[in-house]
């Protein structure tokens, strides 16, 4: 075993696991991100995992790598960053563990995060959250859930992860109704519930039963939702829903724009930018920036407020003597 295996494996128990305490998600993505270039090294170099050492992971290597990731796997170049941080991650424990490789380590950690177009805000309007919250078949039980699921999830903007991790004593209703998660970062917050949201949840409680740790929203066997699920659900749901809002076809709806939606709603109800970021859990609040951006009726309001460019500019002069008079008084 070489000197690269020993360090990888303290990089997750001893650096992520103990000392930063990543969640497991965390731990999850950069696992992929490395089981990923060591399965790119061993197919392209003929190089075991376990035979790697520091010289086999060069800059060059792990430049090819990033190629290899867009040009090959066809991702995007977000992803390519994603996986590109937790190289440098990893890379930035070795530089303490093997000084004599520094040159190296130094070389790959120079690499640069690839420049990508931010795309538009994709958010689903009044009209178009009515139809999808009509959607699913109040007959059947998996019709009941998933509209309570939706409906929670558009009026609170829970992260998909979120609405997943949701058991059923993180639900108050009544006096304060509220829904506590748990979100990136290890920050708990609390949203509100209002009253239509708090109505299904209760209906969708009664039928649920179960014990206060289990899943909020399960499937006929009590095992908890998945993110590709819930995707799958909502899929069909658009689709459904694309009958009575045909607008929903020109848009790629997936669960994070509910999220989105939410955000959008409370922008253009006049919410501060710094509460929305409160509500959706947001490090800062450049994050709701976005949303701003992506509001057209702001920005048509804005223009509405400024003179349009056919008026002359200049001071006003009052046209009579005694109006005169009077504005200098």
């Amino acid at each position: 075993m070489t000197s690269i295996a020993p360090t990888l494996q303290s990089f997750f128990t001893d650096r992520l696991v103990r000392q930063r305490q990543a969640s497991p998600r965390t731990i999850a993505a950069y696992r992929d991100a490395l089981r990923l270039l060591l399965g790119f090294v061993q197919q392209h170099a003929g190089i075991t995992p376990e035979k790697l050492d520091w010289a086999d992971l060069d800059s060059d290597v792990i430049s090819a790598f990033l190629n290899h990731l867009e040009d090959e796997r066809g991702n995007s170049a977000r992803t390519r960053n994603v996986r590109l941080t937790a190289i440098r991650s990893l890379f930035s424990y070795a530089a303490l563990q093997h000084p004599e490789h520094a040159l190296l380590i130094q070389r790959v950690l120079d690499i640069p995060p690839k420049r990508f177009d931010k795309r538009n805000v994709t958010f689903l309007t009044g009209a178009e959250v009515d139809a999808l919250l009509a959607a699913p078949d109040p007959r059947r039980w998996e019709g009941r859930r998933d509209k309570a699921m939706l409906a929670l999830a558009v009026q609170t903007g829970l992260r998909v992860s979120e609405l997943t991790g949701l058991n059923r004593d993180d639900i108050t209703l009544g006096a304060g109704a509220a829904v506590r998660c748990e979100g990136k970062g290890r920050k708990h917050r609390a949203v509100p519930l209002d009253r239509g949201v708090q109505e299904m949840l209760r209906s969708w409680l009664d039928e649920r039963a179960g014990k206060s740790g289990d899943p909020l929203f399960c499937t006929r066997t009590g095992r908890r939702l998945t993110r590709d699920a819930v995707a799958q659900r909502l899929n069909i749901h658009v689709q459904a829903a694309a009958e009575a809002c045909p607008t929903l076809l020109d848009k790629r709806v997936h669960p994070h724009v509910l999220r989105h939606s939410c955000a959008m709603s409370l922008l253009q109800a006049g919410v501060d930018t710094t509460v929305i970021a409160l509500w959706l859990g947001h490090a800062g609040v450049r994050s709701t920036d976005a949303y701003v951006h992506a509001d057209m009726t702001i920005k048509e309001q804005a223009l509405a407020r400024t003179a349009p460019t056919t008026v002359r500019p200049g001071r006003y002069q009052p046209t009579d003597k005694i109006l005169a008079f009077l504005d200098r008084l």
